[in-house]
């Protein structure tokens, strides 16, 4: 069964590839995702890798968590359930500049 591992501190100009070359000592990787924003496309400086097997996900953490990469010290670890995220709501409700401030309209 595939487990997925969570990969901090990450330099931000380590790809994808070199992440997937780097978990591939420790066994098969099935998938590689560094987290980037969606605003300006830069890495987030973390990410997650997918081993194929419980054993080599096990395998990553003892023998990644703690190393260096790019100057950056790794944390590997077992990643947690995504949680559902709250829709965030960055409108004023459509009232226009009486809703701002308790003033009148000007």
């Amino acid at each position: 069964m595939e487990k997925k591992l969570y990969v901090g501190n990450i330099s931000y100009s380590t790809t994808e590839d070199e992440l997937k070359e780097l978990f591939s000592k420790c066994g098969e990787v099935s998938s590689v995702k560094i987290i980037t924003d969606p605003h300006t496309g830069r890495a987030k400086g973390f990410g997650f890798v997918e081993m194929t097997t419980e054993a080599d996900a096990k395998k990553a953490i003892a023998e990644l968590n703690g190393t260096m990469s790019a100057d950056r010290t790794l944390t590997v670890a077992e990643a947690k359930p995504q949680q559902p995220r709250e829709r965030r709501s960055f409108g004023g409700g459509g009232r226009g500049r009486e809703g701002y401030g308790g003033g009148r309209g000007r």
